[in-house]
């Protein structure tokens, strides 16, 4: 079986901790913010982790 390639855009969306787990950025932070509240955007700065559901599929695009 050939080598596979990472996903170039999931490279780019995803990072693996030094736990094993998969970190990943908030949507809905790159136009029309004027109508969403200052909490709302300071908390969409903040990454959090990809949920255990999704993790199986993450982890085949990054190949970590």
């Amino acid at each position: 079986m050939p080598k596979l390639k990472t996903s170039r855009s999931a490279r780019k969306r995803f990072r693996k901790t030094g736990t094993g787990k998969v970190r990943r950025y908030h949507a809905f932070k790159n136009h029309i913010l004027t109508k969403k509240t200052s909490k709302r955007k300071r908390a969409l700065r903040k990454a959090s982790l990809v949920h255990p559901a999704d993790m199986k599929r993450i982890r085949r695009l990054i190949l970590v």
